[in-house]
Order: structure tokens, then sequence, then C-alpha cells
């Protein structure tokens, strides 16, 4: 395809395997971060430091490469979040907004934008949360992304940018390990599982959260920004659902593929956080738009992180 695609925050969890298969599908995909791309990201194409808070650097970016499509994903997730507040405002926020002016000053086609599960909070019905619902988080991250969902509402709205949005929930990869996310123990379990055959759990034995394999996760990124415009009934997040599990009930799933693996609990500062997020999300509004269905399982999922990191654990 020949629209020109700039990625923010391609080293991340995320961005490292979207720009990966962005690039099977488009020619010219840029990828973009404060830190150098490492591995593949780095040997098959273009990458530009850019920071997201020098609006100059991010219009002059879209204006050489002449883009046409950005997936922004340059963000502080929630435990980093939690604890520094005032970074996390300033990057979720101003990053956003410049973006969203690049995009208009420009003629940006189409924008994505990562929403979350942290959007919801502790007010919010915990069982197949519906698409629109009560909304009031109570971390830092979840406020931000709460405030972007309705920038980006704002400007398809008023400036008629086609801006589209994921309520992401906890990402699961063996390929780049999350950082900063509550939701992280459930890819730290998998190496710690390999590496050591045991894991201290900093969540709860029974907290229910809702997750998704990352191949899912990508392939409705892409699916969701593929759709035609007619179809996105939701300018402000779509709920995306995977499945949900527990700490107890994933570390059940590893112990039937490896006996001897064993799990300990050690509850921190994020179980709080935790308990104000969902326990599993309706997307019924998502299949409906645009056809979304996850095809992983938890034990489909399972079995694949444990074979793969094993692999890249004896290869080493």
């Amino acid at each position: 395809m020949n629209d020109t695609i700039l990625v923010t925050g391609a080293c991340g969890q995320i961005g490292t395997e979207l720009v990966l298969a962005l690039r099977k599908i488009y020619k010219n995909v840029i990828a973009s971060d404060l830190k150098e791309p490492i591995g593949e990201l780095k040997d098959t194409g273009e990458f530009v430091r850019l920071d997201v808070l020098y609006k100059n650097g991010l219009n002059d970016c879209v204006k050489r490469f002449k883009v046409t499509q950005i997936y922004h994903l340059a963000a502080v997730l929630s435990a980093t979040g939690e604890r520094n507040p005032e970074m996390a405002w300033r990057i979720n926020m101003k990053g956003l907004r410049n973006i969203l002016d690049v995009c208009v000053k420009n003629g940006i086609a189409k924008l994505f934008f990562p929403s979350t599960i942290a959007v919801f909070g502790p007010t919010t019905p915990r069982v197949n949360t519906p698409q629109f619902t009560v909304m009031e988080p109570n971390t830092i991250y979840g406020i931000s992304k709460q405030a972007g969902e309705r920038w980006c509402d704002w400007y398809f709205q008023k400036k008629g940018l086609d801006v589209r949005s994921l309520r992401y929930p906890g990402l699961i990869s063996y390929k780049t390990k999350a950082g900063g996310g509550t939701t992280d123990y459930a890819v730290d379990i998998f190496f710690e599982a390999v590496e050591k055959k045991q894991y201290t759990c900093f969540l709860k034995a029974d907290t229910v959260l809702p997750m998704m394999y990352m191949p899912d996760a990508i392939r409705g990124t892409i699916e969701l920004m593929e759709a035609p415009s007619q179809k996105i009934s939701t300018r402000s997040g779509y709920n995306f659902a995977g499945f949900s599990f527990s700490p107890a009930e994933l570390a059940t799933v590893i112990q039937t593929q490896m006996p001897e693996f064993a799990i300990s609990y050690a509850p921190d500062f994020r179980q709080q956080i935790a308990e104000s997020w969902p326990q599993s999300i309706d997307d019924a509004v998502a299949r409906q738009d645009w056809s979304w269905k996850p095809e992983y399982s938890l034990t489909d999922m399972s079995e694949d992180m444990l074979r793969n990191i094993a692999a890249m654990h004896t290869s080493v």
C-alpha cells in the first residue's frame, strides 16, 4: 500500500510488534521513539528519534516523510504514572494534543490512539463492562487516557479528523517485555516460569483482569484502522476483549505444561489499581461495527508463550 505511516513510541511493547506487522503491509513505515531500536525493528526500516512533546519536530517529520497515517503509541503506563504523575500527565496529554494538532495541520488521513481499560474506575460495572458506562478513573494513567478519548472525539466532531481508538486490556507478549503496567505480571510470570520455575506475583491470587495475546491485539488494531470510516460508530475508544483470568488461574494453566512451577503472592501498590479496573469487557460494539473477534484462548496463549520463551532461553 502507498500510505506512509508514522508510529510514535515504536520501541514499546505494542509498537515493536505493530511496526513489524505494518511493514509487511505498507512500503513506508517510520518508527519513532526517544530510545534507539534494536534487532528486527532497527533492521527493517526507517527510524527517527522523535519527542512527542516537541510539536515542531513532529510537524517537520510529518512533512519530510509525507506521512498519511499516524499510530500514536508514546505514553506513560499505569504503575509508572502513579510514581510520577506529573511526567505521565505531560507526556500522555501534551503529546496527544501535539499529535492531534499536527494531524489537522497536515491533513493526516487517519490517526490511531491507544486507550485502555484504565479509563474505567471503581464505580464502573466490573463484569462485562459495557461500551458506554460510568467512567471515573482513579489513576493518572486512566484519567489522562479518558481525557484523551474526549479530545479524540472532539477533534473528529469539530475538525473532521478520522481518529480511531481501542481500550486495550492487559497485553501479553514474549517478544518485548512489558514496562510499567499493572498487568505486567501476566508477561513476567512466563519468563520466570521458564528461567526459575517460580514466580512471586504482585497481585493477589484471585485478582481477575481482562487480558489479550499480542498477536490478537496487533491484528485487531490494524483491522480497526483498515475498516471503512462509515463503519466506525465511536471515536472515543472501542471496548476490546480477549479473555479474563486471575494469577491463580494462569498459574494452573502453566502448571499443566510445567508441573514443577510454583507461584507465591506479595501484593504491592498495584493491587489497588487492579481492583479499580474491570474483570471482563463487553466488546459487542467492536464485533458489530468492524467484525472484531479474538483468535487465541488462554490455553493457546500460554502454550505459545512457554514454547517461544523456552526456545529463546535455549538459544542464549
